[in-house]
């Protein structure tokens, strides 16, 4: 490490300056084992935030020193009002017909992360690939449509714009490409703005997140001098300093692709079924669970007791909705066949 390098060179410079170091109370260090011990600081505290690191991974940015494997979240139930982080676990469920199929315990603040691998544990269970999938805004990603896409899976998946669509002021963005006309001249795409210029493709551009790669085109129009629409159809214009600035926009076309199809989906008759029965289902689930359950907190550390703990739970909530449906239809034929002894 370098610090070790500069304390060595402190420590020959000392040598050749006949300096020594001192230590005890009311003896004054010299500036240069000052600098040693600051330098020797230094590096405790590097190899703290080392070691840190290597606890959360690539793919955390916190973690609880009372559990290891929790991840400060951000949660609903804010008490102090001040948006407090508590250590957490990200907890989904798989709901088919009221009964919960899987569970998946994640250490993902987010729910984009944690819809492949509960698929893909449906997967291993039974061997089988799902017709669709429906799940809310937060599991909108390209990565996760692009994988359904590809195992031939409807995607059900409501787009994080879903109500934004709806106003009129979506439709209003001039500087959108969704508002924007296009053209094709000589197998070449190009899109005509809201004052009748064109914006051509310029480059392609590409950007990992998350160990996934998205793929951008870049439009751009030559130039964009007195146009009327400028002030609304670029991105935080200045009169006076954007003078000479040109309308440019970066398209992802087949993350685009996939979200016109996820939305065109929900929009559909059975898409609108999917959407009331998931709010129902998925939803009510959380809602007992926590409401008239109290099931809140886990009582066990490290994700996987976590994972153990809400099997269990779920298998019990699973074995009292089949005992409930067994009761229900004992009741319906029990009251049938009375009706047919009258």
């Amino acid at each position: 490490m370098e610090i070790l390098k500069v304390q060595k060179n402190l420590t020959q410079i000392a040598e050749q300056e006949q300096i020594e170091f001192v230590y005890g109370k009311g003896k004054r260090k010299p500036q240069i084992q000052q600098l040693y011990e600051e330098l020797e600081a230094c590096g405790e505290r590097l190899m703290e935030y080392k070691e840190c690191f290597e606890i959360m991974g690539t793919d955390r940015n916190s973690y609880s020193k009372t559990d290891l494997e929790a991840t400060f979240m951000r949660m609903k139930d804010d008490h102090m009002k001040n948006g407090q982080l508590k250590a957490a676990y990200n907890v989904q469920i798989a709901v088919e017909n009221y009964f919960i199929v899987h569970t998946y315990v994640s250490k993902e603040r987010t729910d984009y992360n944690t819809l492949i691998p509960v698929l893909e544990k449906h997967k291993d269970a039974f061997g089988e690939i799902l017709e669709d999938v429906t799940a809310d805004s937060g599991y909108c990603s390209e990565k996760n449509l692009m994988y359904l896409k590809e195992n031939k899976i409807s995607s059900y998946i409501k787009l994080q714009e879903h109500e934004k669509r709806k106003t009129r002021a979506y439709t209003e963005e001039i500087g959108k490409y969704y508002n924007m006309k296009t053209q094709v001249f000589e197998d070449e795409l190009y899109y005509i703005c809201h004052d009748g210029r064109e914006l051509h493709h310029i480059r392609t551009e590409t950007k990992e997140q998350a160990g996934y790669t998205q793929t951008f085109e870049v439009y751009g129009c030559a130039d964009c001098r007195g146009c009327e629409h400028k002030a609304k159809c670029l991105y935080k214009y200045n009169a006076e300093k954007d003078v000479e600035k040109n309308k440019v926009m970066k398209i992802n076309e087949q993350w685009e692709t996939l979200k016109e199809e996820s939305h065109a989906n929900i929009q559909s008759e059975k898409g609108i079924l999917n959407r009331q029965i998931r709010s129902i289902q998925t939803e009510g689930h959380f809602g007992d669970i926590k409401e008239n359950d109290g099931f809140r907190r886990f009582n066990y550390r490290t994700s996987e007791k976590v994972y153990k703990e809400f099997m269990l739970y779920a298998i019990g909530r699973n074995i009292n909705k089949y005992h409930r449906f067994l009761h229900d239809e004992l009741k319906k034929f029990e009251g049938k066949t009375e009706e047919k002894a009258a």
